[in-house]
């Protein structure tokens, strides 16, 4: 479950960049942005779901509980995209950080 407080920040903001009609590119990225976070806080992939997802949430109603989140195919988190190879493990336990 997504923190009320910015779930509820990022559909103002959402709101407040479509009333406003994006006129230049950076205005448009800003958009994208939040329209991408608030898919990803939904768990979701259009903005018409994430928005009916976190009016939900906000809710509190049955539709969400975890199981009304599909889990991932196969390993995968994005279809039709393999899953890394597995790392051989190492011998320090270690975690390698990769940017």
């Amino acid at each position: 479950m997504p923190d009320p407080k910015a779930l509820r920040s990022l559909l103002a903001r959402y709101a407040d960049l479509r009333i406003a009609a994006p006129r230049n590119d950076e205005s448009r990225r800003a958009l994208d942005d939040v329209t991408y976070t608030l898919c990803v806080m939904t768990a979701t992939s259009t903005i018409e779901d994430a928005l009916e997802r976190a009016d939900s949430l906000l809710a509190g109603t049955a539709t969400a509980t975890a199981a009304a989140v599909p889990a991932p195919a196969a390993g995968t988190c994005t279809p039709g995209v393999p899953p890394h190879p597995a790392a051989p493990p190492r011998e320090d336990g270690g975690v390698t950080l990769v940017a």
